[in-house]
């Protein structure tokens, strides 16, 4: 991935939250290893003409295990499947979840992050694109 700092949203830019790197370690079958990664990232698109408000993840397998969430990125070169949405928000309505606990924790970034459309919400580093 490359990092940017100006917005465009053509580019379909990531924000992310470089402290939520997770990864797992897996076995090849040749006795080698490889290794499973998510970061927990926020994005806006535009869907059917109407700007929203995405949270969920980006995931990627890598060869070496990345020490940090912006080793992970620039390691990070096949964005065809996008990020993972797991929550949405259009201005009017929510989608995602059902649970209402993890409801909430998305509508608490989601609605101030559209509101102020197109700021990085704190504590995530923006922007990165494919």
């Amino acid at each position: 991935m490359i990092r940017e700092d100006r917005f465009l949203i053509s580019r379909r830019p990531y924000a992310i939250d470089l402290g939520s790197l997770r990864t797992v370690e897996h076995d090849r079958d040749d006795g080698g290893h490889y290794y499973s990664g998510r970061v927990d990232a926020v994005w806006y698109r535009r869907r059917q003409g109407v700007t929203v408000a995405c949270i969920g993840t980006l995931w990627d397998y890598q060869d070496v295990q990345p020490g940090d969430g912006r080793t992970f990125l620039e390691r990070h070169e096949d964005g065809r499947y996008g990020g993972d949405c797991v929550g949405r928000w259009d201005g009017t309505g929510y989608w995602g979840t059902e649970v209402p606990d993890v409801q909430k924790q998305h509508l608490a970034v989601l609605r101030p992050m559209l509101a102020a459309y197109p700021v990085i919400p704190d504590g995530y580093d923006g922007w990165w694109r494919f």
